[in-house]
């Protein structure tokens, strides 16, 4: 197939002619000149097809210049999108540095910039006061001491324990009226009809008294005589001595240790008490007022041949109950909680 070649003059020509009309169409028809491969003028006999070839030329220029233009743009959005990536990238790297440096200011003391003595110079946050826990409150569920040798005001609910004192307790001392209710508390308290009258049948049929006799009438003299023993002894072991001697007659519970030790406390106790400024002393208020209430019942038993022995007797005998009483006491925190679960 023949190519043909256009001049550029005979372009710039065709230019030309094109502004001047009529008469530039004919001039622009006479330049048009068509060249063969070997360069040889062609007679000009198809203006048309000139201007067809013309007009593709134009198009093709037209649509590289469009392309060309969508390539640029293309080029740009991508160089747009990697450096709004490249951006992103690195303002993460700088948050997530600035993190990772504050959390080694925070753990690590020793890192370069803080401090050498592990403060920071940067202002703590101000912390939450937080109330410490009361170790007197038995309702806190994290105490610093152990409850032990909790006292109640009565053991099964029945028997009086007005005296005991729980394990580590401090209370101030008692004053004369004080330690004489004490006293009337415990002499006419319901549960003393079951100890006396128990202490009664003992003795009734042991024939402590032959002169009492037995039966219903026999049962009630050693009854009355029972409880007005126990009566005097009361008050002149817990009212009358304590205050003439200026000692505390309550009993104060150890509440921890062996059975041999805590029982050897409570026995002791019999000997040695408590002043009212708290310093030990000889338990005179125990040993002199029971001996004392045993030789004041020599005006109400019945004359003897050996009065001293009936009184000793009684004496041994009040004195003994009293240290039963005191291990009671002692114990009965651990039975309690043992086998009632702390229910008495």
């Amino acid at each position: 197939m023949t190519s043909l070649w256009y001049r550029v003059s005979d372009a710039r020509l065709l230019l030309r002619g094109a502004s001047k009309g009529q008469s530039g169409q004919s001039n622009l028809k006479d330049s048009l000149q068509l060249l063969d491969e070997h360069g040889r003028q062609v007679p000009n006999t198809n203006v048309g097809e000139a201007l067809r070839a013309i007009r593709s030329f134009c198009v093709a220029i037209a649509l590289a210049g469009t392309v060309g233009t969508w390539s640029i743009q293309a080029q740009e959005t991508t160089g747009a999108q990697k450096q709004f990536q490249e951006g992103q990238e690195a303002l993460e790297g700088t948050v997530y540095g600035g993190l990772e440096n504050a959390s080694w200011l925070t753990l690590d003391p020793q890192q370069p910039g803080a401090p050498s003595d592990g403060k920071s110079s940067v202002p703590d946050a101000p912390t939450p006061a937080i109330k410490p826990a009361d170790s007197n409150n038995p309702n806190d569920s994290d105490k610093d001491k152990e409850e032990y040798g909790k006292q109640p005001k009565r053991i099964l609910w029945i028997i009086p324990n007005f005296r005991a004192v729980s394990a580590n307790t401090h209370l101030p001392p008692l004053s004369f009226k004080e330690k004489f209710w004490l006293a009337t508390q415990e002499t006419f308290d319901y549960s003393d009809v079951i100890l006396v009258g128990g202490l009664a049948g003992i003795s009734m049929a042991g024939k402590s008294q032959p002169s009492f006799g037995q039966g219903a009438a026999g049962y009630g003299r050693y009854y009355w005589h029972a409880f007005v023993d126990g009566a005097i002894e009361n008050y002149m072991t817990e009212a009358i001595v304590p205050a003439l001697t200026i000692q505390d007659p309550r009993y104060y519970t150890l509440g921890k240790g062996g059975f041999i030790k805590r029982t050897g406390y409570a026995v002791s106790r019999l000997f040695i008490t408590r002043t009212n400024s708290g310093k030990r002393t000889f338990n005179v208020s125990e040993i002199v007022g029971a001996g004392a209430a045993a030789g004041i019942g020599n005006a109400y038993y019945p004359a003897e041949y050996n009065p001293f022995v009936k009184t000793y007797q009684r004496w041994g005998t009040q004195v003994g109950l009293d240290g039963v009483f005191n291990t009671l006491k002692e114990f009965w925190p651990d039975i309690n909680q043992a086998i009632f679960h702390g229910k008495y």
